[in-house]
């Protein structure tokens, strides 16, 4: 079975000539300028939030008091959103620009479609750039935007973390509460091999020091339905985008925003592995921590790796042990698989000698090993200079960006050729629904009213009503099974009539007279 997978990432959006600058305001400039710089017209398609539900919790109740407003004008400051050809979603969230990528069916492709957001943010930036040079703005009524600077990160320095979110399909036949117990241990112990590294202890940074992961000093209980506070190590919100008697979306929002591709596709990879044992009926319960709160701090600042923590049965173990016991447990299926598998192994062997032997590789010792050239010549680690480099790390920007800097000079390694993300950028993946919504966006943007995760509207006519499309389960619509009705479609309307008249996907009409 395919572990559908896919990835959210509120980037950190500055205007360091302008710090007043409001970050609502300039992540609506990015997002406006993607869209009319890649063709999208500024009447274009809006988000469908009367598909999601935030507020269900997995443990079997609903907090949501009110409907959300079904569509939101795609230009409004604060919401503006496009939809991009590879079927991913590019839109403000809060105070961040968030890409939210399309869904994949494994860890590579994950890796490498959750890559292609740096891309698409990067062309943002791009765009905005160009209108401030002729002194214009994309946002009627707003002045030109200041020079942008945008981090892929998790903390602003001040206090506030956002999210690097993963989103993994699990199937309804295993019990949540069992998957929830079966998965802490190894989610508290990952870090130590996709942690993207810290500058500062505390959610503030209040103390000096260096730790493994940016979002440790926020995980404040081991579960929640919560995403901004009292957030959780395993988060509940119970919100599929498919057919939910059958299907759950398994939102994981501990992790780090990585920069490195090995780092990332651990990320994604073990955790498929992961629920692939416990959906197959593997028990974990011999590894249960016996403060896993604490755990995750304790792991996050364990630079040695060598720290044990206290099991539940009063064991004591390194966080490297717990996930050797992990792997042992997993079934490979794919090439992927084995690969993940194989690295991870490498790794835990290194990180058991010297941590420092994997800054080739994972994102946090990486970062390590550049502050310990400042700090070994006398510099404290509280200094300014060490937070620069923390950040500058993070930067997206090929030009400046440390990350970036490392693997020109063959100091840090990939997985994939840029090719691919670059594909990715544009290309929606070919085995996934995402195939259909990213072609019916690159083909006829103008014609699509309102789109979600798992459903297309279509406009129509006033006689009619506009066309919905649902697509209930995440491998409907792809390339396979409908790649030749998209090209012989006339428009978009023709498209979903194919769809209806092969069966393939449910259609039908709202919004018409009477309706």
């Amino acid at each position: 079975m395919s572990r559908f997978i896919g990835s959210e990432t509120e980037y950190g959006i500055s205007t360091p000539d302008d710090p007043t600058a409001s970050p609502i305001v300039t992540s609506t400039h990015t997002v406006l300028a993607y869209a009319v710089a890649t063709g999208a017209s500024l009447r274009r398609t809006r988000w469908n939030f009367g598909e999601e539900s935030p507020l269900r919790d997995a443990r079997g109740f609903d907090l949501r008091r009110f409907r959300t407003a079904p569509v939101i004008d795609p230009n409004t400051v604060g919401v503006a959103n496009v939809i991009t050809s590879s079927g991913a979603r590019f839109y403000v969230d809060h105070a961040h620009p968030e890409y939210s990528a399309p869904e994949t069916s494994d860890a590579m492709q994950a890796m490498i479609y959750d890559a292609a957001g740096d891309l698409v943010m990067n062309r943002a930036v791009d765009a905005v750039h160009q209108y401030t040079a002729r002194d214009e703005s994309v946002i009627e009524g707003q002045p030109p935007c200041p020079a942008l600077k945008v981090y892929k990160n998790n903390v602003d320095g001040k206090g506030a973390s956002y999210g690097s979110h993963e989103n993994y399909r699990w199937n309804r036949s295993t019990d949540f509460d069992v998957l929830t117990h079966a998965i802490i241990p190894f989610f508290v112990t990952r870090q130590v091999l996709i942690g993207a590294g810290r500058v500062g202890l505390g959610e503030r940074g209040e103390s000096p020091g260096f730790q493994i992961s940016q979002r440790a000093d926020y995980i404040e209980q081991t579960v929640s339905l919560e995403t901004t506070l009292n957030r959780g190590i395993v988060n509940t919100r119970d919100e599929p985008h498919a057919d939910a008697d059958r299907w759950g979306r398994l939102h994981v929002i501990i992790g780090d925003a990585n920069m490195s591709q090995t780092s990332n596709l651990l990320k994604f990879g073990l955790t498929s592995l992961v629920l692939d044992a416990i959906e197959a009926g593997e028990g974990f319960s011999d590894l249960e921590i016996a403060d896993p709160v604490a755990a995750v701090k304790q792991v996050s600042r364990d630079l040695d790796c060598r720290k044990t923590l206290r099991l539940a049965d009063g064991r004591e173990l390194r966080a490297t042990a717990i996930l050797r016991e992990y792997l042992a447990r997993c079934r490979p299926v794919s090439d992927t698989d084995r690969l993940v598998l194989r690295t991870a192994e490498e790794l835990l062997d290194d990180l058991d000698v010297d941590p420092l032997r994997t800054s080739d590789r994972l994102d946090w010792t990486a970062k390590w090993s550049l502050i310990r050239r400042f700090t070994d010549s006398g510099l404290g680690i509280g200094h300014p200079k060490i937070a620069l480099v923390d950040l500058q790390y993070a930067d997206i920007d090929p030009a400046r960006g440390l990350h970036h800097a490392l693997v020109r000079r063959g100091s840090m390694r990939t997985l994939v050729d840029p090719e691919m993300i670059e594909t990715a950028a544009l290309t929606p993946p070919d085995d996934t629904r995402a195939f259909f919504r990213g072609e019916i966006m690159r083909r006829w943007p103008d014609q699509v009213l309102a789109a979600s995760w798992d459903t297309v509207v279509v406009v129509g006519d006033r006689v009619t009503g506009h066309h919905r499309l649902r697509m209930p389960e995440l491998d409907c619509l792809t390339r396979e099974n409908c790649g030749e009705l998209v090209v012989r479609a006339t428009d978009a309307a023709d498209l979903l009539r194919l769809v209806d008249e092969r069966k393939l996907a449910p259609v039908d009409l709202i919004g018409g007279p009477g309706r």
